[in-house]
């Protein structure tokens, strides 16, 4: 394939450079200019505050001190929970005039209006699309009544249907996952698309770009959407024109602008691919070469995925389909991407079910045969359990990822496993989790031996303590990183994907997942835990005791703003 955007080494495909980057290069490129112009409108309000402030105390001490009493009790009766409105209080208390102005501005941003408006818009147009069957909810029902109160909820709040499962399968590494995804994307014939938080040149995704470029060439529609937080050190402002170039469709999460406006903190955490809508992979995994071990900083980079085939695969398609259309003035017909709206059977067969599945003519009331070519796929023994993908988004008045994980942790009767790399809990979240150890649950979390962020871990420690006293067992990972974020219950549930235990990932961030009940791979997902949990540390009140002090006193005073992190 010659083309002059693209060039070939050992590590697969690479994007050609625009240009080679020198001090002039870098001194006018769009993100310098783009830190210019939002460093410019920080001074500038900055100037008026302090303008205003003084003119204020001045002439109208007793208006300012209104405005203030009014934003108080604005943020006082508003829906936040109390983890939120405390920092914004004390932010308030100490800045009283700067701090109500900046909680206005963060509420009322034009931005964030307009970005919610779209979102819903496109939301509005695509949910119908899926249809729940009643028949699979009955028969979650059945065998669990818990489960199904969790399905149901997910189905109201976000349209996720519940789906007979089909050949889901577990990774508990990048290492095991890459080979499988490259597998998967060989053999893409109608579309392939990827949305991921990271993209990151390298070694994985120069053998990922080599088949996207060969598929796209071959008439295989591909689509990319990244995070704009690749702009800053990943990959260049420039690379969507180049994979557009080479015939990849590509676009940009939230770009930075030269405007301040609340919507940068709106970020797409997802890690979302979908190859012709029958199969999808989700969980932790970045297309980036640490996340498969290869120049990791934090020791063993630790992480999980999974992927699976048949009707399910619907909903991250459509989840694909709503983001992508957000920044699109005119939403597209998303239903020739789903199968079932195209009228296409609602079964695929798992590639490696080790089962004989028989096609027979279907036939009427009275036994004839039906017209020649009309196949009806004998279904008793082609799923194993039920998944539900689901997603959350920060922009409506759910928390869809949170509830997921308290009603784990309140539905418990055996044990509660968690894996998470971050670890800033809500009042709820925390009650919910102290709650199910106090009643007897073996309630145990996995965190990093090697934080990647030493002042988050230094917060995440400041919930050890509360945690113990409660019964929850701690462990942290000794031969690094833990990125999983994974959640299993009682040997017959669990959930894998993007979503951490902390502020950012419950309200911050666009994020997914998959809910499992009575599926095979639970085993892996418990044996994966068990392996993980023989090369970790107990944490105790002890080992707390030993910590720095620089550690506690860092988290004593980040804690204050944790809900803002």
């Amino acid at each position: 394939m010659k083309n002059k955007f693209i060039y070939r080494d050992e590590n697969g495909l690479h994007l050609a450079p625009r240009f080679k980057r020198g001090f002039l290069s870098v001194i006018f490129s769009r993100f310098t200019i783009v830190c210019a112009f939002l460093a410019l409108q920080v001074w500038v309000y900055v100037m008026m505050w302090n303008f205003f402030d003084e003119f204020l105390t001045k002439y109208f001490v007793n208006c300012q001190t209104a405005f203030v009493l009014i934003v108080l009790l604005i943020l006082i009766n508003s829906s936040s929970i109390s983890s939120v409105k405390v920092p914004w209080l004390l932010l308030i208390a100490v800045f009283p005039f700067f701090g109500a102005v900046f909680y206005l501005w963060t509420q009322t941003d034009i931005g964030h209006r307009r970005m919610t408006k779209r979102l819903d818009e496109v939301m509005n147009f695509s949910n119908r699309i899926l249809q729940p069957d009643e028949k699979v909810f009955g028969e979650i029902r059945k065998i669990n009544e818990e489960s199904y109160s969790a399905a149901r909820y997910l189905e109201h709040v976000g349209n996720f249907p519940a789906y007979r499962a089909q050949d889901v399968r577990y990774y508990p590494s990048g290492e095991t996952m890459f080979p499988a995804l490259l597998a998967e994307l060989k053999r893409a014939e109608k579309f392939i698309f990827l949305e991921y938080f990271i993209v990151e040149e390298g070694y994985m995704w120069g053998k990922i770009l080599e088949i996207l470029a060969r598929k796209a060439a071959a008439g295989v529609e591909v689509r990319l959407l990244y995070d704009a937080t690749c702009e800053l050190g990943k990959i260049p402002f420039y690379y969507p024109k180049r994979l557009e170039a080479i015939g990849i469709r590509c676009r940009v999460w939230e770009r930075m602008k030269p405007f301040i406006t609340s919507t940068y903190n709106y970020r797409d955490h997802r890690k979302i691919a979908v190859i012709d809508g029958k199969t999808a992979f989700t969980g932790g995994i970045n297309l980036s070469d640490e996340y498969m071990n290869r120049g990791s900083r934090f020791g063993y980079w630790k992480d999980t995925s999974v992927s699976f085939t048949g009707k399910a695969v619907e909903t991250f398609t459509l989840m694909f389909l709503q983001m992508w259309n957000v920044s699109n003035p005119e939403t597209e017909h998303l239903e020739k991407y789903i199968f079932r709206a195209a009228g296409a059977d609602d079964l695929f067969l798992p590639a490696s079910a080790g089962k004989t599945f028989e096609l027979k003519p279907e036939r009427d009331a009275q036994g004839a045969a039906a017209k020649p070519g009309r196949l009806m796929v004998q279904r008793e023994k082609a799923y194993e359990g039920y998944i539900i993908p689901y997603g959350d988004s920060p922009l409506d008045q759910y928390r869809v990822g949170e509830n997921i994980y308290m009603d784990i942790l309140n539905t418990a009767e055996d044990y509660v496993y968690i894996m998470t790399p971050y670890l800033i809990l809500d009042d709820k979240l925390r009650e919910s989790m102290c709650f199910a150890a106090e009643r007897g649950v073996d309630v145990r979390l996995i965190m990093p031996g090697i934080p990647d962020k030493k002042v988050i871990n230094a917060l995440s420690k400041r919930q050890y303590r509360h945690l113990l006293d409660a019964g929850v067992k701690i462990y942290e990972y000794t031969p690094g990183f833990t990125h999983a974020k994974m959640a299993l219950s009682d040997s017959n549930k669990a959930v894998v994907g993007t979503i951490n235990l902390d502020f950012r990932s419950f309200y911050h961030h666009f994020e997914c997942a998959v809910y499992m009940l009575d599926v095979p791979v639970i085993k892996q997902i418990r044996q994966d835990f068990q392996d993980t949990l023989s090369r970790s540390r107990l944490v105790t009140r002890e080992t707390l005791k030993k910590e720095k002090f620089i550690v506690k006193a860092v988290g004593a005073v980040v804690e204050i703003i944790a809900p803002m992190l």
